[in-house]
């Protein structure tokens, strides 16, 4: 995985901290080597801060998705940063983040992002901390999540259908994505992204299908857990 962050201190404890729970790990301080790096290498997850000499995280994956040639065109990508509000969250998982970490963060933080490419670690399933901080609070949090249980069950019924026509399933995925981030479904969320790289790329394919289909069936077995 790449760890880009121009702070020494940040990029020392998120890089140690993934190589502590068994990642690879690579590290660098600035937009420029973080892009070239990424051009040049497939990461399975980028750590990318907000704010970085030569750019931050937004320019960085704009142009990685932008360049169908680059080696982590399409890798899962974890926003970093400081300073963050629901807005800026909202507005970053918008922009194709899978998650967006707020510094300075634990192991357990770690663990989750980790999670994003371990689709099958229970701890990615439900994140109740992303979802108190988008929500507010607990009551509307539960509010949310059982109208996003009603949606998946949907979803579910008709998901062979919509693998059929590319435009409505593009369409479901893009509303489906602000709804898992509101309610802290990581791992759906990160299903998703890939389902919409994957349906600009070649359409839907039976992996990649199985994989979302995986990771909705989860996803409302922890939503009635």
């Amino acid at each position: 995985m790449l760890v880009a962050d121009d702070d020494p201190g940040s990029c020392r404890f998120l890089g140690d901290g993934m190589r502590s729970l068994g990642a690879t790990v690579e590290t660098c301080a600035s937009g420029e080597t973080a892009l070239a790096r990424a051009r040049a290498e497939a990461f399975d997850l980028m750590l990318l801060d907000c704010r970085m000499p030569d750019g931050g995280a937004r320019q960085i994956l704009a142009r990685l998705r932008d360049d169908a040639q680059a080696g982590s065109a399409n890798s899962t990508a974890v926003a970093t940063s400081a300073e963050l509000g629901p807005a800026d969250r909202r507005s970053l998982l918008a922009a194709g983040f899978s998650d967006v970490l707020l510094k300075p963060c634990t192991l357990t933080d770690l663990q989750r992002v980790l999670a994003l490419v371990q689709p099958h670690d229970p701890a990615c399933v439900l994140d109740d901390g992303a979802a108190l901080y988008s929500t507010g609070d607990t009551t509307t949090m539960r509010a949310l999540r059982l109208l996003l249980r009603e949606e998946l069950a949907l979803l579910q019924r008709e998901l062979d259908g919509l693998s059929q026509d590319i435009a409505a399933f593009a369409d479901r995925l893009h509303r489906l994505r602000s709804s898992c981030g509101f309610c802290g479904a990581t791992a759906l969320a990160q299903q998703a992204t890939l389902m919409q790289q994957q349906l600009s790329r070649d359409g839907v394919t039976p992996a990649a299908l199985a994989r979302f289909r995986t990771a909705l069936g989860a996803t409302l077995q922890a939503l009635d857990g």
